[in-house]
């Protein structure tokens, strides 16, 4: 039984701070335990109850100067917010399931903040993209009528714009994730919306069964679960069958044109995709002015369609891409007022989440980059395939927010009609070694007990468990390895990281790379059924007899000559003419980039922990070689 001081402060520290509760609830507890062996103990309990007052003025500050959010009426989501408001009250978990254009993104923070959430703690808000989470918080920023960083902040990888007075805070899911390694309990949040779900990266799908296991232990949190209309029943089941609150979307009315690159009379000759895209800007354009949204694969089919359209259109247009490597300024000029006709080139970052103002025709050739594992080569790849159904109709939703639109789909009909239903989440789509790897390094436990929303076959985790072992990066006992450590760090198939490893270590580093990013992708060289002794003949310069391996050094050298030569029709002529995929060999060298990127970035944290290790071994040293530092004889 707590002394009436003692029992004072137990009940003061429920006044305080949420990070701060759990460290002031455990000084109280040895201050207690202090005083059952009498020992004295008015110091430490002067400290801990300053310690509480200043935790206690502070929530009561955030309390006084919390926000007061001024509502855009005409969204769907703040036409339900009463409800919205009510099902959170009334629950640990709730499902927001909104269509595009619905507002729940910027608007759901505002109803938090309404109803006294983000006091004792912050509302955490997460995004899939680090573009996502910065152009989001500047959003809310604005309408809240604060500076971004002040009651909105966020945080992202290498930048963060959060101060002590932040209310809410958006980051991605992997800064969320990266925090549960200090901080198990997330106590520095009293409320988490785990914003587009629907897209089941790998990090949602961690990060859904974390908060599954956290809830027992947390029951004053709050959680909201947001979805596009794509099997929300998934979440709510997950969630103990948590209460799904639908929102319709804010749109106007979407004409849908299917403009096929193939013809199905064998006469005519197929389009090629800039071809189409141009095409498809002089059609939207006839029919009145308006900003287009084209959707590409990647940043390299971005910048050739940039230099077509600059091309091919007189310099009053503006043309602008959008993805995640542009810098913050370049990404920010999407979002910015402009009097020129305008026209985005995006990937995928602005399928969801991302609204670019005043768009009112989509083109949409119907294909991204997406990661899949191989079995057949056991690495994991990146290669351009068909969206789904749901991705492409997201993508038709970007327009016909302030007007009617146009989408223009660069495939048929019933193209669209034979494409899978959603795009399947990244747990089905990725080497399980690299799964298990990932739960080690973020402590998530055993990968056969996580909760996961769709649980992976268990002979897909057996073997992953023995590649891991294979490659040495786990032990007889499952636990990661130094070299395991090392592999995590690498975003890559664990194969392709294990190769790079050993060639840092053997001195051959250029040459692993390269190998390492053309079993990344596609093949490149090109073998038709009716020209398959003309392809071989071409394809012999390459050859090596001692490795295939070092015949993709060949094939290297041979293109990166070419390119240096050769424009850019030449190259593919080139390219064509040797029976070799220009498209495949782009998309090695970008590859190769981020490869080598990801290597220099790994390379430079190698060399910082080496220094700090090499300063503080000279500081301990010189500790120890002081006179001051050894006691003194009495």
């Amino acid at each position: 039984m707590l002394g009436d001081d003692l029992g004072k402060l137990a009940e003061q520290i429920d006044q305080c701070m949420l990070a701060d509760r759990r460290q002031l609830r455990a000084r109280l507890g040895v201050i207690q335990h202090m005083r059952k062996s009498r020992r004295p103990t008015d110091r430490l309990e002067k400290m801990l109850a300053a310690d509480i007052e200043r935790s206690r003025n502070r929530l009561e500050k955030r309390r006084r100067n919390l926000p007061r959010p001024v509502y855009l009426d005409d969204l769907p989501v703040v036409q339900k917010r009463g409800e919205i408001a009510s099902a959170i009250a009334a629950n640990q978990v709730i499902v927001l399931c909104g269509q595009t254009g619905s507002g729940k993104t910027t608007q759901l923070p505002k109803i938090c903040l309404e109803m006294g959430r983000g006091v004792a703690g912050l509302i955490g808000h997460t995004q899939p993209r680090r573009i996502a989470a910065r152009s989001i918080a500047a959003r809310i920023s604005q309408e809240l009528q604060s500076p971004l960083g002040h009651a909105v902040g966020y945080k992202v990888r290498f930048a963060d714009k959060l101060t002590p007075d932040t209310y809410v805070k958006l980051m991605t899911d992997g800064i969320l994730l990266a925090e549960t390694q200090a901080d198990r309990d997330l106590e520095q949040y009293d409320t988490l919306i785990i914003d587009e779900a629907h897209e089941r990266s790998l990090n949602i799908d961690f990060l859904l069964g974390y908060i599954r296991q956290l809830l027992p232990r947390r029951p004053d949190l709050k959680v909201i679960i947001t979805s596009a209309t794509i099997d929300p029943q998934k979440f709510s089941a997950h969630f103990n069958n948590a209460p799904i609150v639908e929102v319709s979307g804010r749109t106007y009315p979407v004409e849908t044109r299917y403009r096929p690159l193939s013809s199905d009379d064998p006469d005519e000759e197929d389009i090629e995709l800039h071809v189409a895209i141009l095409s498809a800007v002089d059609e939207l354009w006839r029919e009145g002015p308006g900003d287009v949204l084209i959707f590409l694969p990647g940043e390299r089919e971005i910048r050739e369609t940039a230099e077509d359209l600059r091309a091919h259109h007189p310099p009053g247009v503006e043309i602008l891409p959008l993805y995640a490597r542009l810098s913050a300024e370049e990404q920010n000029r999407v979002f910015q007022p402009h009097g020129r006709p305008r026209i985005v080139l995006a990937t995928n970052v602005a399928e969801t989440s991302l609204t670019v103002p005043g768009i009112k025709y989509v083109i949409d050739p119907g294909t991204a980059r997406i990661s899949r594992y191989s079995p057949r080569t056991r690495v994991q790849r990146l290669p351009i395939e068909r969206i789904s159904q749901a991705s492409a109709d997201q993508r038709k939703g970007r327009c016909g927010r302030e007007a009617p639109g146009v989408c223009i789909r660069l495939y048929s009909e019933a193209d669209y009609q034979s494409r899978p239903a959603y795009t399947d989440p990244e747990i089905l789509r990725t080497n399980l070694a690299s799964v298990i790897l990932q739960m080690k390094a973020l402590k998530l436990g055993q990968v056969q007990d996580f909760p996961f929303i769709q649980p992976p076959d268990y002979r897909a985790i057996r073997d992953g468990f023995a590649t891991l072992h294979e490659l040495g990066a786990i032990d007889d006992r499952n636990e990661l390895t130094d070299l395991g450590w090392q592999l995590a760090r690498l975003p890559t198939d664990p194969r392709i990281g294990r190769m790079i490893l050993a060639a840092r270590e053997e001195n051959c580093l250029d040459e692993v790379l390269i190998i390492a990013s053309a079993l990344s992708v596609q093949d490149p060289r090109v073998r038709p059924m009716d020209q398959a002794e003309l392809a071989d003949q071409a394809h012999a310069q390459f050859r090596d007899e001692r490795s295939d391996f070092l015949s993709y050094l060949k094939l290297w050298a041979w293109f990166h000559e070419q390119a240096r030569h050769l424009s850019g029709s030449k190259l593919r002529k080139a390219c064509k003419d040797n029976y070799l995929s220009y498209v495949h060999l782009r998309e090695w060298h970008d590859v190769h980039q981020q490869l080598h990127g990801l290597v220099m970035e790994e390379e430079a944290r190698r060399h910082e922990a080496t220094q700090a290790r090499s300063e503080g071994g000279r500081h301990a040293g010189a500790t120890h070689a002081s006179p001051s530092a050894r006691p003194r004889k009495q």
